[in-house]
């Protein structure tokens, strides 16, 4: 499988090579042309355009030369919770949850709920998913942080814009093989969960309350299957350990490095969303899209994670070449 993984990435690598090395034989033809009087004026015409390729072709081996994350194609865990705001604050974790939702259908990614709080007027005071896919944490790793919502509440009756927030966390999810949880670093409590009321009113929860010793990390999962809550409990406990310690040994080997894109510094305001005006501004890399809506419905959010991607792909770039 290892084999497998590391022939398939050294096949893109050799295949821009291979496109970079025409290219440049392309380009001695062209010159050569340029000494024939007939086709000089052929040739002239022509290298601009492949300049610029063969300019294209140099940046796109680089970026696959460039140091790969390890955790890039593994799958996260998605945690989302309100912040400041109150009931607006919840029902925008509401919407920040349904925007991944549907940008990982839209990819072909699967996404499991595994903890919910919900808020008393809709939406969610925290919830925690399970999103499953080639490549998920790549794409969604420059997620974390706070996100920033401008809006007029549905409860305001002057139309007065109100300002809330909600946190995003996107944590690569780890393998037994990543993470190694002694038993005698953990504590599990298990209770029973009060009723939630409503077509639940009979029915008890029973919740699950894991304590790893060692960071002090918490992690509390309530639903009717005890056997079921510790598992994905012992999951979201791994997710975070690992994080934590990736964070680590990015902090040894770049003392820098929360100034860069994508660091994952969740105390930041990252993200915009501007309804009143339709637009979207993430503050990191001065981008504004008037796309609301279709940033919202997760049709439109490549157009802000792409040029994250590119954005930090560049900063990786002149840290080698200085």
């Amino acid at each position: 499988m290892r084999l497998s993984k590391e022939r398939a990435e050294l096949a893109d690598v050799v295949d821009a090579i291979g496109r970079l090395s025409s290219a440049i034989v392309e380009r001695e033809s062209l010159a050569e042309m340029a000494d024939d009087p007939d086709m000089a004026a052929l040739a002239e015409e022509e290298r601009p355009a492949l300049d610029a390729r063969i300019e294209a072709l140099i940046q796109d081996v680089r970026v696959l030369l460039l140091p790969k994350d390890a955790a890039d194609e593994k799958s996260a865990i998605l945690e989302i919770r309100a912040g400041t705001g109150g009931d607006e604050a919840a029902l925008f974790a509401g919407d920040l949850f349904r925007m991944y939702q549907r940008y990982a259908q839209l990819h072909g990614w699967k996404v499991q709920v595994l903890s919910e709080s919900e808020g008393e007027a809709g939406g969610y005071k925290e919830i925690i998913a399970d999103v499953t896919g080639k490549g998920v944490f790549a794409r969604l790793k420059f997620e974390s942080g706070a996100h920033r919502v401008q809006r007029v509440p549905a409860t305001e009756g002057s139309g007065r814009i109100h300002t809330s927030a909600a946190t995003v966390a996107v944590l690569p999810e780890a393998e037994d093989v990543d993470i190694d949880i002694r038993p005698e670093d953990i504590k599990i409590d298990t209770t029973r969960a009060s009723s939630a009321g409503g077509q639940h009113a009979n029915t008890t929860d029973t919740a699950v309350r894991i304590t790893h010793i060692p960071t002090g990390t918490v992690i509390v999962v309530a639903g009717r299957s005890q056997h079921q809550n510790r598992a994905q409990a012992t999951q979201i406990l791994r997710a975070r350990l690992f994080d934590l310690e990736r964070e680590r040994l990015s902090s040894e080997r770049a003392a820098d490095r929360k100034g860069q894109v994508g660091s994952g510094d969740r105390s930041e305001r990252i993200r915009t969303y501007n309804f009143p005006q339709g637009r979207v501004t993430d503050h990191r890399i001065n981008l504004t899209l008037y796309k609301l809506e279709a940033v919202m419905s997760g049709e439109a959010l490549d157009e802000v994670i792409e040029p994250l991607i590119t954005e930090h792909q560049a900063g990786l770039l002149a840290q080698l070449d200085s």
